[in-house]
């Protein structure tokens, strides 16, 4: 297909080639370092943030994780690199300046407002009129199950419902991108867990690029489309959510993001169906492991396996999951199994079988 506009002749280009176009980022740190005194709260940073991505940033205390966000958000000034939206540099541009929405682990909402003034405030400070913000409002407030809501103080509200008109009012004015510090690390297990399906379900509609900063891994697990794992002001590695937890490169990878098994010097020999790289250790997920009485019958598949007799130190029932500590060789094991009926229980003492699958061991830096 051609246009013609004035004898030029121009290919139109179809939208599957367009598609197939990657676009350019719409975040980008560039090489930014953060020093507070001789110390380096981020190190050399480079990373890149797709549109329309939820991105989380992971990492114990101390590994930086906020630093990168407090960055972006323009609440502190890089020491050294340059950070870019839409391929434009906002290292010298104010954060009241910067059109993001923000969501504070303590939610920050104003206390001597109503649940819709709350709400109208970015709104009114953009200078909509009065009927389009009471339109934008109602909507939102449906939107997050809050519409009898509005006439209420944040002191009246529970945790969640808190949660939730934060993040109405981190949306209710378009912004490109949204930022998340810890959003849900004051609420209790059930209403975190409810709270996340909602993150995710906004983040659907909406298609905001999210940028979350958690050390809760279960919950960078489940929200994200990439996960940055921290340490020390570094990058130690970016990847999906299930490479990253199937796949870690590093040690400290591993151990950060669920448990693992490594098998250093284990007391026996480690069999894989891959050949070990140089400079790192064997490591299995607790869950990759089957437990057997030391005298039951093997499996069909038992010549893709490894075996190894071990006795039982200690089980732990935490509700859907049995966590067994098994001494194996010179190494104590993790074994996790899901509850199911007519399993056989081991308590400590009872010699055991353990196994797994060898293309189940993977190799990480030591």
């Amino acid at each position: 297909m051609t246009l013609h506009l004035k004898n030029i002749t121009l290919p139109i280009v179809e939208d599957e080639a367009l598609e197939k176009t990657p676009s350019p980022p719409q975040i980008e740190f560039c090489s930014v370092t953060k020093m507070y005194g001789a110390v380096a709260a981020v190190k050399d940073l480079s990373l890149a943030v797709r549109r329309g991505e939820f991105l989380t940033i992971l990492g114990p205390s101390g590994s930086g994780k906020t630093t990168v966000l407090m960055l972006l958000a323009g609440f502190v000034a890089p020491t050294e690199g340059d950070i870019l939206i839409a391929g434009k540099s906002v290292g010298s541009v104010p954060s009241y300046r910067r059109d993001q929405g923000i969501v504070f682990q303590s939610y920050a909402l104003f206390p001597h407002l109503t649940v819709r003034r709350n709400l109208e405030f970015p709104l009114e400070m953009r200078g909509m009129k009065a009927a389009q913000r009471a339109t934008h409002v109602d909507r939102m407030l449906e939107r997050v199950d809050l519409k009898d809501f509005g006439s209420r103080m944040p002191s009246q509200l529970s945790g969640g419902q808190q949660q939730r008109v934060a993040l109405a009012r981190a949306l209710i004015a378009d912004p490109p991108f949204l930022l998340l510090d810890e959003p849900l690390g004051a609420l209790d297990r059930n209403l975190r867990e409810q709270m996340q399906g909602e993150l995710k379900s906004l983040h659907r509609e909406f298609g905001k690029t999210t940028i979350c900063v958690t050390h809760d891994q279960e919950e960078a697990l489940t929200l994200s489309d990439r996960i940055v794992v921290m340490r020390a002001g570094e990058i130690e590695q970016t990847d999906t959510p299930e490479a990253l937890y199937d796949r870690p490169r590093t040690r400290f990878v591993a151990n950060f993001l669920g448990e693992a098994n490594i098998l250093e010097n284990p007391g026996f020999k480690v069999e894989s169906d891959a050949t070990r790289p140089s400079g790192t250790v064997p490591m299995i997920r607790p869950e990759r492991i089957y437990i057997a009485a030391a005298t039951a019958p093997k499996r069909a598949d038992a010549d893709q396996r490894q075996f190894v007799t071990g006795i039982v130190e200690d089980m732990i029932y935490a509700g859907p999951l049995r966590k067994y500590y098994v001494r194996a060789g010179s190494s104590v094991l993790i074994v996790r199994e899901h509850v199911a009926a007519g399993q056989q229980i081991f308590r400590s003492g009872d010699e055991v079988r353990l196994e797994w699958l060898r293309c189940d061991v993977r190799f990480v830096t030591a």
